[in-house]
């Protein structure tokens, strides 16, 4: 009996440490997003290997509010993304990396307190290079690089713990198929 009023005290500890007040999203807030992505739209196959992971960090500023039932609420920021892949077959392949530079636009609306729920679209400039290495024949080194505009769609969430932090999860097409992270508001 001790045992689980030990446990109900600390469960209840917990949660009104994680209880956040008037934490969601509004007009004039600015939230950095920092997050790291899950599986990628970009480079898959059985010779694929990830050098450094999908990471982005966009910044977020809340600009119309009371859309829709006064619930909706308009972001729009920039973002920034990065991933490098190898392609490697025995000692010969190609190194790849993409750098994303975009503007990001999310439609709010809040369904549950301190959960940010949003959807958006990405439009950016992605510029990607590649590099050979492990040279078959010598003297002959090879590398590319190009740019051109990107698009995605997503939808997402922030679940605040506490006023200014949240975790945040968006899925979609873009960079990766699933990122997450931390959200901070500024």
């Amino acid at each position: 009996m001790k045992r689980i009023l030990l446990f109900a005290a600390v469960v209840s500890l917990i949660a009104g440490q994680l209880n956040a007040q008037d934490a969601v999203f509004a007009k004039g807030d600015k939230v950095l997003n920092l997050g790291l992505g899950l599986g990628t739209s970009l480079y898959h196959g059985r010779y694929w290997k990830s050098q450094i992971p999908p990471v982005s960090a966009s910044l977020e500023f809340g600009v119309a509010d009371n859309i829709i039932d006064e619930k909706g609420l308009i972001g729009i920021g920039p973002y920034l993304g990065y991933t490098s892949y190898k392609y490697q077959v025995v000692d010969w392949g190609w190194k790849y990396s993409n750098f994303i530079l975009g503007v990001k636009g999310n439609f709010h609306y809040l369904f549950v307190d301190n959960l940010d729920t949003y959807a958006g679209i990405l439009l950016g400039y992605n510029v990607s290079s590649s590099k050979e290495f492990g040279v078959i024949t010598p003297g002959y080194d090879y590398s590319y690089s190009a740019g051109g505009l990107i698009y995605g769609g997503f939808v997402g969430a922030r679940y605040y713990f506490k006023e200014s932090f949240a975790v945040m999860a968006e899925a979609g097409y873009g960079l990766t198929y699933l990122t997450l992270g931390v959200s901070l508001k500024l």
